[in-house]
This record gives structure tokens, sequence and C-alpha cells, in this order.
């Protein structure tokens, strides 16, 4: 699986963003999905995940309520709408799959430990 993200750019506070993740291939539906984030001088840090089938999600704390994950299997696409932007939350945004996952397996991961496949990051910048 290869991944490529977009969407990132520069914003206000406040503002709101949508990446994009595109994955080649037809097997995109058989992987879960996640977003993480690395700002400078930090570690990488989870920000949000989906089941294969967008059925369950999970946020990081510093995220909830102002993020929302989405997928388009048919369209091969998983998103992140970001909304209410804070400054701290500037950084290169990475999409990533863990898989292909069993049809009956409907949880999300959250430790990257745990993806297979990264993209090479989009970048977002959030000025106050």
């Amino acid at each position: 699986v290869q991944l490529q993200a977009s969407g990132g750019g520069l914003v206000q506070a406040g503002g709101s963003l949508r990446l994009s993740c595109a994955a080649s291939g037809r097997t995109f539906r058989t992987y879960a999905m996640g977003w993480f984030r690395q700002a400078p001088g930090k570690e990488r840090e989870f920000v949000a995940a989906i089941s294969w089938s967008g059925g369950s999600t999970d946020y990081a704390d510093s995220v909830k309520g102002r993020f929302t994950i989405s997928r388009d299997n048919a369209k091969n696409t998983v998103y992140l709408q970001m909304n209410s932007l804070k400054p701290e939350d500037t950084a290169v945004y990475y999409c990533a799959a863990s898989g292909p996952v069993s049809p009956f397996d409907t949880t999300v991961r959250v430790a990257a430990k745990r993806y297979d496949y990264w993209g090479q990051g989009t970048e977002v910048t959030v000025s106050s």
C-alpha cells in the first residue's frame, strides 16, 4: 500500500483544514487507518484512528471534539477534518495503514508500531 497525504498548509488559529490520504491498490478497505503528527523537536504522536469499515474511531484527548477522521473506501481515501485549530496543532501530519485485517476485526490501532505503511507527511502550521 502506498499512501499520499495532502491538504496541509498555513491557517490562523480557530480555522479549519481537511487532510486527505489517498491509498494505492484495490485492498484499501482491508486496512485500518490512522493519523499521527510530529511537531518540531517532539516525538511522533497519535492523533486519530479508524477501523477498516469506518464503524470505529478513536482520538487523542488533545483533539477530541475538534478533529474528525473518516474514510471513503470507494475512493481509497481517509480524511482528517480539523476544526478550531490551535498553534499547538502545528506539526507534520502522517497517515498510516495497518493490515490487511480480518473483516471481523472492528478495532482501531493507537500505537504507531502497529502500522505497516506510512505516507510522506503533510505540514500544518497554525498561526496565533
